[in-house]
């Protein structure tokens, strides 16, 4: 696992409108990335975001698609855990959810941050959504960082 991260300093999450939706399955273990991400979010100075729950991280790009075409958020963070487990299902939800996510932002000119955490096992989960670190803060500073980008570059919010 790589301990590399992005920094958050010296981007102002002021007046940024976040939108999360977060999948119930693994729900411990989102609820540490979650709440990881509303409390650098909220540090960085960024409004309350607004948070959805679905079942799980199949359902996130519904979603996000659902938030996105609400024009209400200036960048919206899909929060899930897929653990893999005898099949090969976890990859399929993994590169889906993707390619739909990145698609769902690019035709409605929303960022929208990939926080889905695709791992072998419980083991990994637990390393990435721990405290020492955890995912949920770099998906709310990259979540910060594009919705600058976003503000910057467009001419309405």
């Amino acid at each position: 696992m790589s301990l590399d991260s992005p920094s958050i300093e010296g981007i102002s999450g002021h007046g940024v409108r976040v939108g999360i939706i977060a999948a119930r399955f693994n729900q411990t273990l989102v609820d540490s990335l979650l709440d990881h991400a509303i409390e650098t979010l909220i540090n960085a100075g960024a409004e309350t975001p607004s948070v959805e729950r679905v079942p799980g991280s199949a359902e996130l790009p519904y979603a996000a698609a659902t938030l996105a075409e609400s024009k209400q958020f200036d960048v919206i963070i899909a929060i899930g855990v897929v653990i893999a487990g005898d099949t090969n299902h976890h990859n399929l939800i993994g590169d889906s959810t993707a390619i739909a996510l990145q698609d769902i932002s690019i035709q409605n000119k929303v960022p929208i941050i990939n926080g889905i955490l695709i791992v072998n096992n419980i083991e990994q989960a637990q390393a990435r959504a721990g405290t020492e670190i955890n995912r949920g803060r770099e998906f709310a500073a990259a979540a910060l960082e594009m919705a600058q980008f976003q503000l910057k570059w467009t001419k309405t919010k």
